[in-house]
């Protein structure tokens, strides 16, 4: 008997033994457990042919995200990247993980228009970005500094309201009484005049606003085009395609106007009249002397910043824009809700202005109903991973790649009902009424999450709610033909729309108010 439960004893303990090995080596080969791979890679260029083959790659990348999950990898020429389309995975890269996703890639239109990284928007994570970053969020885009100029902010929109009721005043026609405008343009200038005011303190107008304007858009162009030396370095030098000759000559002109601002701020200072307003040089030339600038010098880390700040803020803003009024114009009875909003919370004798926008809680569901189905930019800016790292039950390598697939992880069905329809009511139901876009609900994330989140985000929301609001208070708005708008995009930089948004205004309140 004795010998007997002696032979149980050791039974028993060699399952236990066993138990352990197996579990060890599951764990051992679990911590080397990779993302799947999706198929069709090649040889040395990767998944570059299916990135490109539909010029729209979140929705390639959203279809092979249904195949093989939240979380797998591609490679972007010799280069390792995994790709995320899950809020559950995004939550944990930008808590868990944040401080080791925070960095950037290096880019060749991140070293050309970043004048060498020294624009905190291209830089790698450090001293130097977190520095810059600190300037920018509690000197430049604050919620002080913003409500400084919002009487900016209301005086470009009136009188770009007041612009179009001259054109209509013009140039309507006799039979429908109605005026033509391209709206992608008016958004673009508005949004543009705001910004060149809080940056330089000047408003532009004629042939130098049209040498900016041009020049911002070369900017956000050729920074969204694909150059083959950042996917395949052997070939960097080789400039296929000529697009590295064309961001040197638009760097150029991009430098040529802000020595232009800088050289025309230091001729207000010396003059010794005294300004009205500080705006984002005064502001930044009263700091940089004394940050730790890594070796570049003021003024360079100064024409960066700006530059980076004007391209971030008039192109994502106004794309914003185009996309929000071109959904109310193919959901006509939301567009009337916006508008009956405005009647009654702001009423008919006034132009809308900024302190009204938090009594206007259908046209705040509006904006995010927007930015849920088009971000401005669905996928958000590349980062790198700087160490090794368990994510998502995968091993990821330091060096690899993060691609956040926004337009995906936006249109969960698992979070939104109908996820692919706009349906702004959904953010006034109690599910997703405390929903924000600020970066803490990761199901809604449109200007990223995390220490690399966009600083800008409020400006953002103030001028994208205040110019729909004043259009849509101050003019009926329609299509030719009250035909359906066309929401076709274009991949770049940003999401933009591909055709022109024609539209039909008719004013709605007094001509006094246009005066």
């Amino acid at each position: 008997m004795t010998l007997m439960l002696d032979y149980l004893d050791a039974a028993i303990a060699g399952l236990i033994a066993l138990a352990f090995i197996s579990y060890c080596l599951f764990r051992r080969r679990d911590r080397h457990r990779k993302p799947p791979e999706a198929a069709g890679g090649w040889p040395l260029i990767g998944h570059l042919p299916t990135l490109g083959a539909s010029g729209q790659p979140h929705v390639t990348l959203g279809d092979l995200a249904d195949k093989y999950g939240p979380i797998f990898g591609i490679r972007i020429g010799i280069h390792k990247a995994v790709v995320v389309s899950s809020w559950e995975v995004a939550k944990e890269c930008f808590t868990t993980h944040d401080v080791i996703v925070s960095s950037r890639p290096k880019f060749t239109a991140a070293k050309i228009f970043g004048y060498d990284y020294a624009s905190f928007g291209f830089c790698p994570y450090g001293s130097f970005w977190r520095g810059m970053r600190k300037i920018t969020a509690s000197e430049l885009l604050s919620t002080h500094r913003l409500d400084m100029f919002r009487c900016i902010r209301d005086a470009e929109v009136h009188s770009s309201l007041i612009e179009i009721h001259k054109l209509w005043t013009n140039e309507r026609e006799k039979e429908s009484g109605t005026v033509s405008m391209e709206m992608k343009r008016w958004f673009g200038d508005t949004n543009l005049n705001v910004i060149l005011r809080m940056i330089a303190g000047k408003r532009y107008s004629g042939e130098e606003m049209r040498r900016i304007r041009k020049a911002f858009r070369e900017f956000l162009r050729l920074s969204g085009l694909f150059v083959l030396g950042d996917a395949i370095p052997l070939l960097g030098g080789l400039d296929i395609g000529g697009h590295v000759k064309e961001m040197i000559r638009a760097a150029k002109e991009m430098d040529m106007i802000m020595c232009q601002w800088l050289e025309e701020n230091g001729q207000k200072r010396s003059s010794g009249v005294p300004k009205t307003e500080q705006h984002f040089i005064d502001v930044m030339l009263s700091i940089l002397d004394r940050s730790d600038l890594a070796g570049h010098d003021a003024d360079t880390v100064l024409k960066a910043t700006c530059s980076t700040i004007m391209a971030g803020a008039t192109d994502t803003t106004s794309v914003t824009m185009t996309w929000g009024l071109s959904l109310l114009l193919n959901h006509r009875d939301v567009l009337k809700k916006v508008q009956d909003e405005l009647d009654e919370k702001v009423g008919k004798e006034r132009l809308v202005n900024e302190t009204d926008i938090s009594k206007l809680e259908y046209l705040q569901a509006v904006t995010k109903e927007t930015l849920r189905l088009y971000p401005a930019a669905p996928l958000s800016g590349p980062r790198e991973f700087t160490e090794d790292c368990t994510l998502a039950g995968y091993r990821i390598e330091e060096g690899t790649r993060l691609i956040l697939n926004l337009w995906k992880l936006q249109r969960d069905e698992g979070v939104w009902s109908e996820a692919s329809e706009f349906k702004p009511e959904r953010f006034l139901m109690r599910r997703h009424k405390g929903v924000d876009v600020k970066g803490q609900h990761f199901e809604l994330i449109p200007f990223g999450a995390g220490r690399r989140a966009c600083p800008g985000i409020m400006f953002a929301l103030q001028m994208t709610h205040l110019a729909l609001a004043g259009l849509l208070q101050a003019f009926d708005v329609t299509t030719p033909s009250d035909a359906a708008v066309d929401m076709s995009a274009t991949f770049g930089l940003t999401q933009m729309k591909t055709a022109p948004l024609q539209v039909l205004l008719t004013p709605r309140l007094s001509p006094s108010l246009f005066l």
